[in-house]
């Protein structure tokens, strides 16, 4: 019986955990953050003395977990961002491994940021302490030899890629496929978020995406933002919105609309988007919503990837379709002029281009599974804790 069926036969034997469980949660980015703090709702739902501390942000807080630390002073891109954080995650690290070590903790509850959550894992396992770790690490892209690593310290793993479950039993780590979690999330018809954005119905939007970290805007916005002026050349009636982030600045940006709160509706609003790889990419086709894939970083961490990263895509949006659905511009291929003449053909929403993305989007929402993920892994988090 899995982790995940064992949950279920448990309630359904009217077996609970204990109502007292002590839970490390850590989370080092925006949208780890945002998916943990569901899972700690859930989890409160079906154990509600459940005593949640750890690692975070604003919506963990939110959700009620006790923060040790803040996530915001940690959060880091690229390969040379590291070193900058090093000091504070190793500190961070040092508190997490003495607290396991202590007893104070049932389960850990890693999401994503495989840098310190493997590490994390280890204490854990070290500690006795069994490990629910959310978001698989990308291992199937760039790391496969840190397979033993994964398999000998986490104690379950809750994916949310369909492909992931397979890869993952295949090489030794139980795994269970939990569904992704923006198919959670509540979206606005495009007629409901033009209204709110206060954008024409009847003129074309364009979303810029250039992500939601500091150095991701450093590097994004600059070509984004180049080659929706040139779009706009040739439509002059075009509306740009832009997914901004709030405390970051966006040089020239003056002559788009910045939104700064929801990039959902941004994305619902948008005829089409030019969006960096990621995770925006799947938001896209949850809105149905044609785009463009661009990618920059520094030169020395997009030297490092080109030599560890073994995909075919790096957009989720087609690496969960298994082709290209949507065309990616990487690195020095992401002119300004390259995402122009990409992203013009798709704000005509009838035309063959735009329409051959909204069909291939149909397969890929399916293959994203149902709504339910954070209920499914507060689930496996019970479970652990019953055994």
């Amino acid at each position: 019986m899995t982790v995940l069926a064992a949950a279920r036969h448990g309630a359904h034997n009217g077996v609970t955990a204990r109502s007292n469980v002590r839970v490390l949660v850590s989370a080092g980015e925006p949208s780890g953050d945002a998916h943990a703090a569901n899972v700690i709702v859930a989890l409160r739902g079906k154990l509600p003395r459940c005593d949640v501390t750890g690692f975070g942000g604003v919506r963990m807080a939110a959700a009620g977990a006790t923060l040790q630390t803040r996530m915001e002073s940690l959060s880091t891109i690229g390969f040379t961002s590291v070193v900058r954080t090093l000091p504070g995650h190793m500190r961070l690290l040092s508190m997490m491994r003495r607290d396991l070590r202590a007893g104070r903790y049932d389960l850990a509850l890693l999401t994503d940021y495989p840098g310190l959550h493997m590490r994390v894992a280890r204490a854990a396992t070290e500690a006795g302490v069994p490990v629910l770790y959310y978001v698989a690490p990308q291992l199937w892209a760039w790391g496969e030899r840190r397979i033993g690593r994964l398999r000998r310290h986490v104690t379950h793993l809750a994916a949310i890629l369909p492909f992931e479950e397979k890869y993952f039993r295949e090489r030794g780590v139980p795994t269970t496929f939990v569904g992704h979690p923006l198919l959670d999330r509540v979206r606005p018809e495009r007629g409901e978020a033009r209204s709110v954005l206060g954008v024409s119905e009847s003129r074309p939007v364009l979303g810029l995406f250039p992500g939601s970290r500091a150095a991701e805007i450093r590097h994004m916005w600059p070509p984004m933002r180049a080659a929706a002026a040139r779009v706009r050349v040739g439509l002059p009636d075009l509306q740009v919105v832009v997914a901004a982030m709030p405390g970051f600045d966006y040089p020239g940006g003056e002559e788009f609309q910045l939104q700064r709160s929801d990039a959902a509706t941004v994305m619902a609003a948008s005829d089409a988007a030019l969006c960096k790889s990621g995770t925006t990419t799947l938001e896209a086709a949850l809105a149905d919503t044609p785009l463009v894939i661009c990618y920059r970083t520094d030169a020395l961490s997009y030297a490092i990837a080109r030599r560890v990263v073994r995909c075919r895509h790096v957009g989720l949006v087609n690496l969960v379709a298994g082709r290209e659905v949507a065309p990616e511009y990487l690195q020095g291929s992401s002119t300004p002029a390259a995402l122009a003449r990409a992203v013009l053909p798709l704000l005509e929403r009838d035309g063959e281009p735009a329409q051959s993305q909204r069909r291939a989007f149909a397969s890929v929402r399916r293959r994203l599974g149902s709504a339910g993920a954070a209920d499914r892994v507060a689930d496996l988090a019970v479970a652990l804790t019953s055994c």
